[in-house]
């Protein structure tokens, strides 16, 4: 399992979890923590695109 299924997962169990919850303090908790798992899963897509970006200008200097 990659860093971004794991993300996905852990936003989606949090979003399942605030729609069983009959709390509305619970039910805010959990879309809180599906919210800040789903900004982690989107800085990694970003991060890997720079990552990307720069090995391909890096090879692009080298060659």
């Amino acid at each position: 399992m990659s860093t971004l299924e794991f993300y996905a997962e852990r936003a989606a169990e949090c979003r399942r979890n605030a729609d069983a919850s009959t709390l509305d303090n619970v039910r805010q908790r959990n879309l809180d923590a599906a919210s800040a798992w789903e900004a982690m899963a989107d800085r990694l897509v970003r991060t890997n695109a720079h990552r990307e970006a720069n090995e391909v200008a890096r090879a692009a200097r080298e060659a």
